[in-house]
């Protein structure tokens, strides 16, 4: 399969089951989408259906019960929120707010911020995070920075599921204050991390950098990918200029909705933080087990790839996504991600008993191809 026929997005199989000769029924576990493995709260089900009546009327234009919402949670003022279509709305406004200006993104990372450069005519730099371990050189971004306008950072970042510490954040933000560049950081997946010093958000440091702006989305903790829901948090004056290019209505009422009770379910953040620390760490250990190289994640996905002995017999990224999708487990190839070229596979966690169906669907094929 060549690279322009690879999906872009996890969660596609129609065209891979075609290209690789199995049925559309070929039954499948979804490895590939990187969402909270405990799927949405129970209740919001009857939720949605006790606000479908609202349907009949257009939302509020400044989704002003979501936004007062947010900014309490995050203990910020309204005026700093911007309520999105999902994540990937909130990276091409702010993409849009240097529109035929100097980007700089650290790669490999999420698709979207390259094609929202693209859109509004921004010329990219990317800086490279070097495998093995993706670790950041802050000197080497620093220096790679002279004459950018725009950083995109993913926090923890998609897909090597590493985060970037808040002392390094804090340094960066500090030069370039001075230099004039805008910080975006995508805190996607900073929910999925638990309660450690390194999983503090960024949010807290809004105040002392208004050049820092930070994107949520709430579809990927909450397992709510069809609802498209996110938010945009910065300075006043960003988040107004932000809005001067957001459609009316961009958000739908059943989502806008959601936004305050999902916020307020403690309890189901609590259990999910829990679990994640409980279960991350034991899949990247059986993942070690089984010979394959595994970045160290700090969120609800793992990037792998065979070990070296494995990759010495022959045995490639693509071998083993072509194996284990005969054997109905689906994970991401990452032949669209830059500096990864198809070499790794991203995997995502999901609930116990599908974790080990993975595990042993994974030492199966591993001693199919090496035996």
């Amino acid at each position: 399969m060549s690279i322009p026929e690879w999906p872009s997005h996890g969660g596609q199989s129609e065209a891979l089951l075609a290209h690789f000769g199995l049925p559309p029924g070929h039954r499948l576990y979804d490895f590939s989408a990187n969402l909270n493995p405990l799927g949405p709260p129970a209740w919001v089900r009857d939720c949605l259906t006790q606000q479908l009546a609202g349907l009949e009327h257009y939302p509020a234009p400044d989704y002003s019960a979501a936004r007062d919402a947010i900014a309490s949670h995050h203990q910020l003022q309204p005026e700093q929120v911007l309520l999105t279509n999902g994540g990937a709305e909130a990276i091409f406004l702010a993409a849009g707010l240097h529109a035929w200006q100097r980007a700089a993104i650290m790669t490999p990372s999420f698709g979207e911020y390259a094609r929202a450069c693209c859109a509004h005519r921004l010329s990219v730099t990317e800086i490279a995070l070097p495998a093995p371990h993706f670790a950041l050189d802050l000197d080497a971004l620093l220096a790679a920075l002279n004459g950018i306008d725009v950083l995109f950072l993913c926090r923890p970042n998609n897909p090597t599921a590493t985060l970037i510490d808040t002392s390094t954040m804090e340094t960066l933000l500090d030069v370039t204050a001075w230099t004039g560049c805008r910080v975006v950081v995508d805190e996607a997946f900073v929910d999925m991390i638990g309660d450690t010093h390194d999983a503090v958000s960024l949010v807290p440091l809004l105040d002392r950098y208004p050049h820092l702006m930070l994107l949520r989305s709430m579809t990927k903790f909450y397992t709510l990918p069809g609802l498209r829901l996110g938010y945009m948090l910065a300075d006043t004056a960003t988040i107004q200029a932000a809005q001067t290019h957001q459609p009316p209505w961009s958000v739908n009422h059943l989502a806008a909705e959601l936004v305050a009770p999902l916020l307020a379910d403690g309890a189901f953040t609590r259990r999910t933080q829990r679990w994640l620390a409980s279960e991350r760490p034991c899949m990247t250990q059986a993942l070690s087990e089984l010979g394959l190289d595994v970045v160290p994640s700090q969120a609800c996905f793992f990037l792998t790839r065979p070990g070296a002995e494995q990759r010495a017999a022959g045995v490639s990224s693509d071998v083993l996504f072509e194996r284990l999708l005969h054997e109905g487990i689906l994970v991401r190839h990452t032949h669209n991600f830059a500096g990864l070229d198809g070499d790794w596979l991203r995997v995502a966690l999901r609930d116990k008993p599908d974790n080990q169906r993975l595990l042993n669907v994974l030492k199966k094929v591993l001693h199919d191809c090496l035996r």
